[in-house]
């Protein structure tokens, strides 16, 4: 290399070597005024800079040119130099910059360096420091990148930890404004697509519970599985917050009014056995509701073995009534039995005459005294009321449920009492 053989050899420094790094040395002032001035004329975006943020930058390029200087006096004694200039920036330095914009600044400040050496050395000084020069710039540009990628690093753990104690606000009920503002920070747009506009449905926000896969449990480490889910569910044009709580893990999904086409995207995500939706909420701050019955239908969904994959968590209302959840009995009690108890009563007569004869309209017809096609027509107005039709199996079965319940929690005939 011209510079080792121009007086720098097998770690000795000759006197020549010496004294032109001394002259170097005294040019790091204006080579340092001289990379600013070029970075405020070339690079629009540094003028855009608060006082602070060019004062620091300014204090890396100074320190960049100085920590030049002495690895150009003693390369081996001085080895680590490059990697160590970008320490007098604080960690907001890398959020105040791109990776991209501190290239643009290491390129700047070598190229006005290159161009200014010649009026400041002797000629036979410049094309020695030269070469040295281009060496060196390879060696800050790695520092760049590992700088980069530690605070990206150290970020991503932040942000997961973060991730997880919002979710875990929503599962327990308290949230509030900073629960929003914290959300958006990790790219939550209640509804914003993977093109920026308005994804169908809003804010609307609904919480997916199923079982953590095996190697995703805390033990090993949840980030690899948190990121897949959040991207898939990207993709499907939703927003995700996710984490894994024990051994199940938890999903916010946000901007979609229908949940359970995006959680059949996300299922392969999951561990084996049931996944449940909790209901569409209007926001995130409504999501604990979602979330409660969420929990309570993963908690009951052994009930029903042939349950699909993903269910409603409203799918599970029986279930979750036997296994003690009283929002799902009120629910059962106030959406189902009250309406039936309107008028003369006559569809809750007939849809308990229905179950009690074992789903025969013919016996059913007998006990009550009227023509098969009334009891058909009946039995059509409680599906059409309650969104259950008697003569569906399962359906009659959330129906029994409710009429158990109802008549449990209201004894009055016109309405329950809760």
């Amino acid at each position: 290399m011209a510079w080792r053989s121009a007086g720098y050899g097998r770690g000795v420094a000759t006197d020549g070597h010496r004294a032109r790094a001394d002259r170097l040395q005294a040019a790091t002032g204006a080579l340092a005024t001289a990379a600013l001035t070029a970075m405020d004329a070339e690079l629009p975006w540094f003028g855009q800079l608060s006082a602070q943020d060019r004062s620091w930058i300014g204090l890396v390029a100074q320190s960049g040119i100085s920590a030049f200087v002495d690895w150009f006096r003693d390369p081996e004694a001085h080895s680590s130099m490059p990697t160590r200039i970008f320490g007098s920036a604080p960690r907001e330095f890398t959020r105040v910059i791109s990776l991209h914009q501190t290239v643009d600044l290491v390129r700047t400040t070598i190229e006005t360096i290159e161009n200014t050496i010649g009026t400041l050395l002797p000629p036979a000084d410049v094309p020695i420091v030269h070469e040295a020069i281009q060496r060196y710039a390879r060696e800050v540009a790695f520092a760049a990148a590992t700088v980069y990628a530690q605070a990206a690093e150290m970020r991503g753990a932040w942000d997961a930890r973060l991730e997880a104690l919002l979710v875990d606000s929503v599962i327990r009920g308290e949230t509030d404004e900073s629960v929003r503002s914290r959300a958006s920070a990790l790219g939550w747009t209640g509804g914003a697509g993977t093109t920026g506009s308005a994804a169908p449905g809003g804010s609307e926000v609904a919480v997916v519970v199923g079982r953590a896969p095996e190697a995703e449990k805390p033990a090993n480490g949840s980030s690899n599985i948190v990121d897949m889910v959040r991207h898939a569910a990207r993709e499907a044009g939703a927003d995700a917050l996710c984490a894994v709580q024990g051994d199940r893990l938890v999903v916010v999904l946000g901007g979609t009014s229908k949940p359970v086409e995006i959680v059949q995207k996300l299922a392969r995500w999951f561990g084996p056995g049931p996944i449940v939706v909790g209901p569409v909420v209007k926001d995130l701050m409504a999501a604990v509701t979602s979330a409660r019955a969420a929990v309570a239908g993963l908690r009951a969904v052994a009930a029903w073995p042939g349950a699909p994959r993903p269910v409603y968590a409203d799918e599970l209302l029986p279930e979750r009534s036997l296994s003690g959840d009283g929002h799902a009995r009120r629910q059962l009690a106030n959406e189902v039995y009250a309406p039936l108890t309107a008028g003369d009563g006559a569809l809750l007569d007939t849809v308990s005459a229905y179950l009690d004869s074992g789903g025969s309209i013919e016996a059913t017809a007998r006990a009550l005294f009227v023509h098969a096609n009334t009891v058909r027509y009946r039995l059509k107005r409680v599906a059409d009321l309650t969104g259950y039709n008697p003569q569906n199996p399962r359906d009659s079965f959330t129906l029994r449920v409710a009429l158990t319940l109802g008549r449990l929690l209201s004894p009055e005939a016109d309405r329950p009492v809760l």
